[in-house]
């Protein structure tokens, strides 16, 4: 795994993730893997702290199964990892992640261990009244030391031979830097001496206080042992448990460590398909500082990558192998993770560097060989091989990688190659399992321009790359005469040119149809609204006629005059207090203004008397000029302002509907009525003929549905007989 890890350039990656795991440990995580990337989901979400460092606790774990008995630091180890999974259990992090913690069921006796310890490891004073004792007594006999050191210091006596006024530890004592000839002025044992000639001397005086603190310390070791001993035989009547929460404790780690450092990079989780494709969307390698992204979708058995020198083939294939390499570990990625997917695979491989080998008499073409025969048998496997043509001649590496290939398809592999071999090329391309990528260049500014055109073979540019590079021109041309044959590489130039400007024109008309789409879709939703306001308007100003003349035909029927009088005033109050709509006088506009068209934002072409050209979002429309507002203003929409109330002084007790369709009778038949409402008409005659009885049908029910009918009945034989209708309004 190192040596693929080297080859696609993620080295600095692999490190910089294993930097957040708590432990080392393979790449590998164990379990289901829809499970894992629901819990890395459910992780990614929860505010959790990190797992302290822990040791490897495999040897301590099998000690304990002989009865072994633990050091101390190893128990905290232990410690540090029950704790945490003590912290886990206590947080809501999500369905998935919270099942798996509360199946693991911490001995009580076991948790309690943890309150032993410190942050810094050491056993706490509260765990035995003994070591209270001791390490009072041990901070009392380090002040008695400093005290005794700064007292030398400070004597008159050592004065002169004072080399400095620092305390030196040299092997676990505390010594003085001092001159030669300090014998008459201090007592003590030489530990050491410098370069210099200085030497580091141990003051008798304070032997005494270092033997009495040194017994304090062995003291404490052995109350220490006594809780480790106790400690190691409850933890070995618990080994079993111990080794399970330790692998758990990895499972977690390699979890929570992705977690942590796809947080630091702003990076996504891909779950891995079955399905053999791979579509990566602004996808970017983590090698690269100031990357390029690359989108792709490599669905077929082969992508065979084709084009300029330099152009960026080598870092695409890099660049799939390494999405499917961290897509198949679980590993975060630089990448569009919604539009994106990675297919998994059993095996990932790289053939790309020289195998020559001068030691082991192997050609760069028997290396390759040699790597290609390991290939047949294998399954679910995904094979990048880059510059595939190395090491022989071109025409006999054509025939001879042509047909590998194919027999590697037919055994399932997938593979993205890359080439400067047109013959190649051509070969493959007839193949429909083979996809064909050309790297680009820009041809106006002389360099690559690291992108890639599906579906045809790409030039390699030789003669440009060499220039770029300070070839002398005078050689690339006398190159080219020498070489020939540019009758090809010119096909492959235009046929690039025209791929791109048809591909071109197709976005363009992709982006134009969209927007179409959206200004239809906004156009019906604005004359809903429009309907909508119509129908609230019409029914409200049939309701408020209805009052007035309803209140005037009770005055009809008054007796008293008075009463009438104050029926009609109510009644004439009624009909001014209705609000009649008004309609809009059309803006002054002129070409170039800016206008709002319902909700869309336009701008005015041309202009006659009654419309007006615009465009919106790069479509052009002719609508009338009532419909337009200056100055992004919405406007009230031309159906609304059709309304008029003097429509109920032109209604009539009768209308003919014969001869017409359904739908027109009753959109005719709604007006009618409403007009006649509006009129304070009792009654009307509706002729609607006998004909199929479809339009009687139509008529029947509308009035039926219409909230404003008294009641309706077939006409007399002097009114029509069934083809008309009389209704009571």
């Amino acid at each position: 795994m190192k040596d693929l890890i080297a080859k696609l350039d993620l080295s600095a990656y692999i490190s910089s993730f294993e930097s957040f795991l708590a432990r080392q440990k393979p790449l590998f995580v164990n379990g289901d893997l829809a499970l894992n990337f629901a819990r890395l989901g459910e992780l990614s979400s929860a505010n959790l702290t990190a797992p302290k460092p822990v040791i490897a606790l495999s040897d301590a774990i099998e000690r304990l199964g002989l009865m072994a008995v633990l050091h101390i630091s190893e128990i905290y180890e232990f410690s540090k990892i029950i704790s945490y999974f003590i912290y886990l259990k206590n947080q809501q992090i999500g369905t998935k992640t919270d099942e798996y913690l509360a199946k693991i069921e911490i001995p009580d006796k076991i948790a309690e261990i943890c309150s032993y310890f410190s942050e810094s490891g050491e056993l706490k004073d509260s765990v035995d009244e003994r070591l209270v004792g001791i390490n009072e007594a041990q901070r009392r006999l380090k002040s008695q030391i400093d005290e005794s050191l700064r007292s030398l210091m400070r004597s008159k006596s050592l004065a002169n031979y004072l080399v400095d006024f620092n305390v030196h530890f040299i092997s676990g004592c505390e010594c003085l830097l001092l001159r030669g000839g300090f014998n008459a002025s201090i007592k003590g044992a030489v530990m050491g001496r410098t370069q210099a000639g200085y030497f580091y001397v141990f003051p008798s005086s304070i032997e005494a206080l270092k033997n009495e603190q040194s017994a304090l310390l062995d003291r404490k070791e052995e109350i220490i042992y006594e809780h480790a001993k106790r400690i190691s035989a409850l933890f070995s009547q618990n080994v079993k448990f111990l080794r399970f929460i330790d692998g758990a404790f990895d499972y977690i780690d390699a979890l929570l460590a992705r977690v942590f450092f796809a947080r630091s990079r702003d990076y996504s989780f891909v779950m891995p398909s079955n399905d053999g494709a791979i579509k990566l969307c602004e996808f970017a390698h983590p090698a690269l500082k100031n990357p390029k992204r690359i989108s792709i979708d490599f669905t077929r058995s082969v992508l065979l990558v084709t084009g300029v020198n330099a152009g960026g083939k080598s870092m695409l294939l890099k660049s799939v192998l390494s999405a499917a390499f961290c897509a198949k570990y679980l590993l975060p990625l630089s990448i569009n993770a919604s539009k994106s997917k990675i297919s998994s695979f059993k095996e990932i491989d790289a053939i790309i560097e020289d195998p020559q080998n001068v030691k082991d008499d192997i050609s760069t073409f028997a290396g390759r060989m040699q790597s290609w025969s390991k290939l047949f048998g294998k399954k679910n496997l995904l094979l990048g091989v880059d510059e595939i043509e190395l090491g022989t001649d071109a025409a006999e590496a054509a025939a001879l990688y042509s047909v590998l290939i194919e027999e590697l398809i037919k055994n399932g592999i997938k593979m993205i190659i890359t080439t400067h071999h047109k013959q190649l090329a051509l070969n493959l391309s007839k193949n429909e399992n083979v996809e064909l990528l050309a790297a680009l260049y820009d041809e106006k500014n002389s360099r690559p321009k690291y992108e890639f055109l599906a579906g045809i073979i790409g030039k390699s540019y030789a003669f440009e790359t060499a220039l770029r590079y300070s070839v002398p021109p005078s050689i690339v041309e006398a190159a080219r005469k020498l070489g020939g044959g540019e009758s090809f590489n010119e096909a492959i130039t235009k046929a690039i040119n025209l791929e791109l400007e048809l591909k071109t024109k197709i976005k363009a008309t992709d982006e134009k149809s969209a927007k179409l789409d959206s200004l239809i879709e906004n156009l019906k939703e604005q004359k809903i609204a429009a309907n909508d306001e119509l129908k609230a308007l019409r029914a409200k100003l049939e309701r408020e006629f209805f009052y007035a003349i309803s209140e005037a035909k009770k005055a009809i029927n008054l007796k008293d005059t008075k009463e009438k009088h104050r029926s009609i005033n109510k009644a004439n109050e009624l009909a001014k207090a209705i609000e009649k709509p008004q309609i809009a006088p059309p803006p002054v506009l002129k070409i170039g203004d800016s206008v709002k068209y319902g909700n869309i934002k336009a701008k005015v072409l041309s202009l006659s008397k009654n419309d007006a050209n615009i465009e919106a979002n790069g479509i052009k429309m002719r609508v009338p000029l009532t419909s337009l507002k200056k100055g992004g203003v919405i406007v009230q929409s031309p159906a609304t302002a059709q309304v008029k109330v003097e429509a109920a002084r032109r209604a009539g007790v009768m209308i003919d509907l014969h001869g017409l369709r359904s739908e027109e009778a009753v959109e005719r038949l709604d007006k009618f009525i409403s007009d006649a409402l509006l009129a304070g008409l009792d009654e009307v005659l509706i002729k609607h003929g006998i004909g199929t009885g479809k339009l009687a049908y139509a008529v029947k029910e509308f009035l039926k549905a219409h909230p404003s009918i008294k009641g309706f009945r077939d006409g007399t034989p002097n009114e029509g007989g069934f083809g008309s209708k009389i209704v009571k309004l």
